[in-house]
């Protein structure tokens, strides 16, 4: 039986400005399939990649957040995002490391660091070195592993 306490992970929650303890996502696949689109499924839980610029486009000059599509964790301000040219959204950091995880991945036969939510561990996209200041990170990421809210202030 596994103690709920190790379910709790701590992220960054950009309405209250500061760091909250929360449960972690677990689902069934099924129960994932009921609650995302078709192109939100195959990139969160089946670690797709969509076609380039079918995106978060026209989003850029709005102030906001954008949240993972499956369990609503705060993962990229807009001020953080750049045109990169690759036709995937382009971050250069995330709200807070602590959102997000890392894993290796050499899958299609390249070296690569993907990027998934750390609280319901749907995959991202990947982060690369080659972005621009203050990282020099590049957080390559899906469209369809986003969701964006508008700053309402």
């Amino acid at each position: 039986m596994t103690n709920q306490e190790d379910l709790k992970i701590r992220i960054y929650d950009i309405k209250s400005q500061s760091y909250q303890m929360v449960q972690r996502v677990v689902k069934s696949d099924a129960q994932w399939k009921g609650l995302l689109t078709e192109d939100q499924y195959d990139v969160l839980r089946q670690h797709g990649t969509e076609r380039p610029y079918c995106s978060v486009a026209g989003q850029g000059y709005k102030t906001g957040v954008y949240q993972c599509a499956g369990c609503g964790t705060d993962l990229f301000l807009v001020k953080e995002k750049f045109e990169s040219g690759t036709g995937w959204p382009s971050f250069w950091q995330p709200v807070a490391e602590d959102n997000v995880g890392y894993q290796n991945d050499t899958s299609h036969g390249m070296r690569r660091k993907e990027v998934h939510c750390a609280r319901c561990e749907g995959h991202l996209g990947h982060v690369f070195d080659d972005g621009p200041p203050p990282t020099g990170q590049r957080f390559c990421i899906n469209a369809a592993a986003l969701k964006f809210v508008e700053d309402k202030k």
